[in-house]
C-alpha cells in the first residue's frame, strides 16, 4: 500500500470513528482552537495527574483531516508525560510543515502517515490545529487560533 492510500485510509477511519471524541468532565486543562481558514473549531480537554496525561478528549466541528489528527493525537498522548506530549507537538508541527527530517530519530511512529500534508499547504493548519490546541491547554491558555500571532506555522512551541 502506498503512503497516499494509507493516508486516505487512516483519515477516513479516524474521521468516521474518532477515538476519544466527546466531553471530559472535570478537566484540569482545557483549550478551544479555531482555524478560521477552514472553519475548524476544536475543544481539547484533559486531566493531568502529576505530569501524566491521565485522560483526554476532544469535540467540535472540523474537517476530516483535523478530526483524524485529533483522534490520533489523543490516542498517542494519553498516558504520556507533559514533556513527552510537548516533544510530540513540536515534532508533529515540524513534520507537517516539512522541517522535520523523517530519516532522523523522532517519536512520531504511526503519526508519520500525516507527513504528506506538507505538500498540501491549505491543509497543514487543519492537521496542526489539534496539536496547537493541546499545547495551549497544557500551558493554561484557554483559546488559540491558527491565524496572526497564534499561527502555529510561525509561533515557536517549546524550546524550538
Amino acid at each position: 500500500m502506498n503512503s497516499k492510500s494509507l493516508y486516505q485510509e487512516v483519515i477516513l477511519d479516524h474521521n468516521k470513528k474518532p477515538r476519544n471524541y466527546g466531553a471530559l468532565d472535570h478537566a484540569s486543562h482545557y483549550a478551544v482552537g479555531h482555524n478560521p481558514l477552514c472553519g475548524d473549531h476544536l475543544d481539547i480537554a484533559l486531566n493531568l495527574e502529576g505530569e501524566h496525561i491521565a485522560s483526554i478528549a476532544f469535540q467540535g466541528e472540523s474537517c476530516a483531516i483535523c478530526k483524524a489528527s485529533a483522534s490520533m493525537m489523543t490516542t498517542v498522548v494519553k498516558g504520556k508525560t507533559r514533556a513527552d506530549a510537548e516533544t510530540l507537538i513540536k515534532e508533529f508541527r515540524d513534520m507537517a510543515t516539512g522541517t522535520l527530517n523523517l530519516d532522523a530519530e523522532h517519536h512520531l511512529g504511526r503519526l508519520t502517515v500525516f507527513a504528506g500534508v506538507r505538500d498540501l499547504p491549505t491543509r497543514v493548519k487543519c492537521a496542526i490545529l489539534p496539536w496547537h490546541t493541546l499545547h495551549a491547554a497544557l500551558n493554561s491558555v484557554t483559546t488559540t487560533s491558527t491565524e496572526a500571532e497564534d499561527d502555529p506555522m510561525h509561533a515557536a512551541i517549546g524550546d524550538a
